[in-house]
C-alpha cells in the first residue's frame, strides 16, 4: 500500500457515492474521512453534506470521479449482458441433457415469463430502429 493517500474517497453505492475528503495532518496522525457530498450518477447530481460548501477542487475530484465512473459501469452493465447470454446458452444445454422433471417444474414457468418478456422488449426496440433507419433513408 502506498503511503501517499488520495485528497478524497468515494464510498459507491448503488446509484452514486458518499463523497469524503481524506485528512491525516492532524495531531495524531489519524486518517479522518469528513463526508462532504453525496453524488447520484443516474442524475448528475452533486449535493453537499450538511452546512458543507464544496470548493472548486471538491467539485473538480467529484466531476473527474463521475468521468471515469459513467463509463465504467456502462462497460460493467454490456459486460453482464454477455454474461447473460452465456447463462441462457448454459441453461439451454443443462436443459437439454441433465434437468430433472422436478428441476423443470420448479423453474420453467418463472424462466418463460422472463424470456418472453425479455424478448417482446427486443422485438419491440428492433422494430424501433429498423423504422428509424428507414425514415433517415427516407429524408436523403
Amino acid at each position: 500500500m502506498s503511503t501517499e493517500l488520495p485528497d478524497y474517497y468515494f464510498r459507491t453505492r448503488e446509484n452514486g457515492a458518499i463523497v469524503f475528503r481524506v485528512d491525516t495532518e492532524n495531531r495524531q496522525r489519524r486518517i479522518e474521512m469528513d463526508q462532504i457530498a453525496v453524488v447520484n450518477v443516474n442524475k448528475g447530481e452533486v449535493k453537499p453534506h450538511g452546512d458543507h460548501e464544496l470548493s472548486e477542487a471538491d467539485l473538480s475530484a467529484i466531476q473527474s470521479w463521475l468521468d471515469e465512473r459513467v463509463p465504467l459501469l456502462a462497460r460493467r452493465t454490456i459486460d453482464d449482458i454477455h454474461r447473460t447470454v452465456d447463462h441462457l446458452n448454459a441453461t439451454t444445454q443443462w436443459v437439454q441433457s441433465k434437468a430433472e422433471n422436478d428441476e423443470l417444474d420448479e423453474i420453467t414457468d418463472s424462466l418463460l415469463l422472463a424470456m418472453h418478456d425479455l424478448r417482446s422488449v427486443l422485438v419491440r426496440k428492433k422494430a424501433d430502429r429498423v423504422l428509424k433507419r428507414e425514415d433517415r433513408k427516407d429524408d436523403l
